[in-house]
């Protein structure tokens, strides 16, 4: 048995409403045709839903149960309709953002971006590089804005800056062997460049800690836990990029890109939205290389 969309209207309508005359004038409907349809239902179901009396409508505990579902399988109907009755030019972009650019600054280019391109929706998806990556492999995300380092990339390069090691600027300098790392799970592109790099060196390492944000690896160096490769643009007040200085090999650049497969169609919304976050994340990149 399917519930009929029209007898649940009718019946939300009576309960919302506290009365079939006026669920009736609300849904351009007779009295008699509401009265009816809350008949069916009660006769679908062989539940009471409603106790009628001379000067109000009271659900019954059936109907309180009932209730909740109507309204959201109501609410779905109408947003599907919604959705498929959309203009072919209405587009969307399921954007997967690394969380070093997950901020203030971010969300309000890509509101302003919507504004001024009424057609484009979109949707943003916070995680860390290697989930997002694998989410757009899957299928669950269109394109990322996130590092890669070295690797060869399908996307659109937006800009380059230091990767570091990131460690507080309380802790001493000599740092402990083997030496402590703070890294994403993999795949990620901080952390295969580091390890390679340490290991080319014959630096001894551990991974002291397993991070799944980039708050953990913040926190990791600021406390003296870890160090912590990192782009240097998201070196907070407490942390110093260690150097050749304290011992350590130096990373080479993480490149910052709009990342997508190799079979995006949309080439010239990819760009448009290139062109905004090149633009608009321009002003507080103190540390780009050229």
């Amino acid at each position: 048995m399917m519930l009929d969309l029209l007898l649940l209207r009718s019946f939300v309508s009576v309960v919302e409403e506290r009365s079939f005359t006026a669920a009736a004038n609300r849904l351009h409907l007779t009295q008699p045709a509401i009265s009816g349809h809350l008949r069916r239902l009660e006769s679908q179901l062989g539940k009471a839903l409603l106790e009628r009396t001379t000067r109000s409508v009271q659900l019954t505990p059936d109907g309180e149960r009932l209730l909740g579902y109507a309204r959201a399988i109501l609410a779905l109907n109408r947003d599907a309709m919604e959705e498929i009755s959309r203009s072919g030019d209405q587009r969307s972009i399921r954007l997967g953002v690394s969380e070093d650019f997950a901020n203030e600054r971010l969300l309000t280019l890509l509101k302003r971006f919507m504004q001024c391109h009424a057609m484009v929706d979109i949707e943003v998806r916070v995680g860390i590089p290697g989930e997002l990556l694998g989410a757009m492999r899957q299928g669950y995300v269109d394109m990322v804005l996130g590092a890669q380092c070295g690797k060869p990339v399908t996307g659109i390069s937006l800009w380059r800056e230091p990767l570091v090691w990131a460690w507080s600027e309380r802790e001493e300098q000599e740092l402990p062997s083997p030496l402590p790392l703070a890294l994403f799970p993999e795949p990620c592109p901080y952390r295969e460049i580091a390890l390679a790099q340490l290991a080319m060196v014959g630096i001894a390492q551990r991974t002291a800690m397993l991070c799944m944000s980039g708050a953990g690896l913040h926190v990791a160096a600021a406390t003296g836990f870890a160090v912590a490769p990192m782009p240097a643009s998201q070196l907070k007040p407490g942390l110093i990029a260690l150097s050749s200085e304290h011992g350590l090999p130096e990373l080479p650049a993480a490149e910052i890109m709009l990342i997508t497969e190799a079979s995006y169609s949309d080439q010239d919304l990819l760009k448009a939205l290139a062109d905004a976050l090149l633009a608009g994340m321009r002003p507080v990149r103190a540390v780009e290389t050229a």
